[in-house]
């Protein structure tokens, strides 16, 4: 099956073709690093992962780019409310964000460029646009001429009037057009800043994102993805600052975003004040039941965050990692290649766990079957623990061994195997109140048991 991928340009699900199959780009938009992200930051992170190892295997020469905004406003209002200098802000919360997504499985980009790094690409790409009439000086602002450019809306679908009513957009008086937009401003000398043809200052935000992805993807790229709050203003900005300054018909041929975080179903907002902080979250839940939870809906819709998913989560991985480890015993294979389909179309995550779970289900049938016999369906339960393992990788679940996970708790796994051995001998000696007690240590030590066909299975009892 090709892979088929939403394109929010077009409002439609198309076969991804890309220009250059042996050198796919994607753009992924990243952090301003000013404070730790919520946990609503996190999704696109965690499903455009999940799309670039879907990428990296139709394509191998994925190079993917996830930047920093290290140059911005509301950076310069930290350090100002710190007393440190700028850099001190954006190295502290850059790295915090790094490691954090590590935690949450999701792999480095191949490039993550820094804005303040590309100063010199952005000013040249601000006098492309002077030159060729799509941008004027006012007021000590470089600013884009909205009107230059008869494809403005169209990522959005609405209309120009439409646009500026419904953004927030300061209308100053040096403004031709109310919705023109800044891509050169002046920096006072408390403020970072650089030399330009239009004085001391620092760059717009949009045209950081144009510059970075030009300089490291090209002129015109495959992909370009982020949160659905960036189509407007930042994603039609950049679509009109890059196609004027290139001179090309299209800037990016797949616009892919994904749904926000709710919260009580209010969106997920700091400025709202009802955002659960993801580096507070991982201290508090496992990270991969958090990468499950993001997971379980489809990226394009809204997710609803809540305890009680993350307990889902938490719920389902207890029982995936117990299935690995009852099938610790069966020797492992290369991974095979697996059916994609969930995930070609359109990202569809939701069926992908689907199947990773219906899979889960197969083996402990399997395993209920071949209780007592060593050797009966060996084969058979070789193959579907390289299914499972390899499932699990297309969502970069199930990454770590079955005891880490099941020790999470700081629970002594080869206690509770020798508790549960001594419970079943106690119960095959008819000593019932024996292994009552032992039950009781159980609970007591936070695990939950449960007797099958296959024999008893324990897990790290949900609080």
């Amino acid at each position: 099956m090709p892979l088929r991928l939403h394109n929010s340009l077009t409002r439609r699900v198309e076969t991804f073709t890309p220009g250059n199959a042996e050198r796919v780009t994607m753009y992924v938009c990243g952090p301003t690093v000013y404070s730790y992200v919520h946990i609503g930051n996190a999704r696109g992170p965690v499903v455009f992962d999940v799309l670039a190892r879907l990428l990296r295997r139709h394509y191998p020469h994925l190079v993917y780019a996830r930047n920093i905004t290290d140059v911005d406003d509301k950076i310069n209002a930290a350090a100002a409310q710190a007393g440190v200098p700028i850099a001190a802000i954006t190295a502290r919360y850059a790295d915090i964000y790094r490691a954090d997504m590590l935690r949450l499985g999701v792999a480095p980009p191949d490039v993550e460029p820094h804005a303040t790094a590309h100063i010199a690409a952005i000013i040249a790409m601000c006098k492309a646009l002077v030159a060729a009439g799509h941008a004027y000086a006012a007021g000590g602002h470089l600013l884009f001429d909205v009107a230059s450019f008869p494809d403005y809306g169209k990522l959005s679908g609405r209309s120009t009037d439409e646009l500026i009513a419904g953004a927030r957009i300061e209308v100053a008086p040096y403004k031709r057009n109310p919705a023109d937009f800044v891509l050169w401003k002046p920096s006072t000398p408390d403020l970072p800043g650089w030399d330009s043809p239009w004085g001391r200052g620092r760059p717009g935000w949009h045209i950081e994102c144009s510059a970075m992805a030009a300089a490291h993807l090209g002129d015109v790229i495959d992909i370009h993805a982020g949160g659905v709050d960036l189509v407007f203003p930042h994603h039609e900005n950049e679509i009109a600052q890059s196609r004027c300054a290139h001179g090309t018909p299209t800037f990016a041929r797949y616009w892919l975003h994904n749904g926000m975080l709710t919260f009580g179903g209010a969106k997920m907002s700091k400025s709202i004040g009802n955002v659960k902080q993801l580096h507070a979250l991982l201290g508090q839940y496992p990270p991969e039941a958090l990468r499950y939870a993001l997971l379980s809906a489809h990226y394009r819709q809204p997710l609803d965050w809540s305890e009680a998913l993350i307990e889902q989560g938490i719920a389902t991985l207890d029982r995936l990692y117990g299935t690995l480890r009852d099938l610790e015993h069966v020797a492992a294979m290369p991974a095979p290649a697996v059916s994609e389909s969930a995930l070609d179309d359109d990202l569809n995550t939701p069926a992908a766990l689907a199947e990773l779970n219906q899979l889960a289900a197969r083996v402990r049938k399997i395993l209920a079957r071949a209780a007592g016999k060593p050797a009966a369906g060996a084969d058979e339960l070789t193959r579907v623990k390289a299914e499972l393992l390899a499932r699990g990788n297309m969502l970069g679940l199930l990454q770590q061994a079955p005891t880490a996970w099941l020790q999470r708790s700081g629970v002594d796994a080869a206690k509770v195997e020798n508790l549960i051995a001594a419970r079943r001998d106690a119960r095959a000696a008819r000593d019932f109140a024996r292994a009552d007690a032992i039950r009781n240590e159980l609970t007591a030590m936070g695990v939950a048991i449960e007797d099958g066909a296959d024999g008893t299975r324990w897990k790290i009892a949900t609080p």
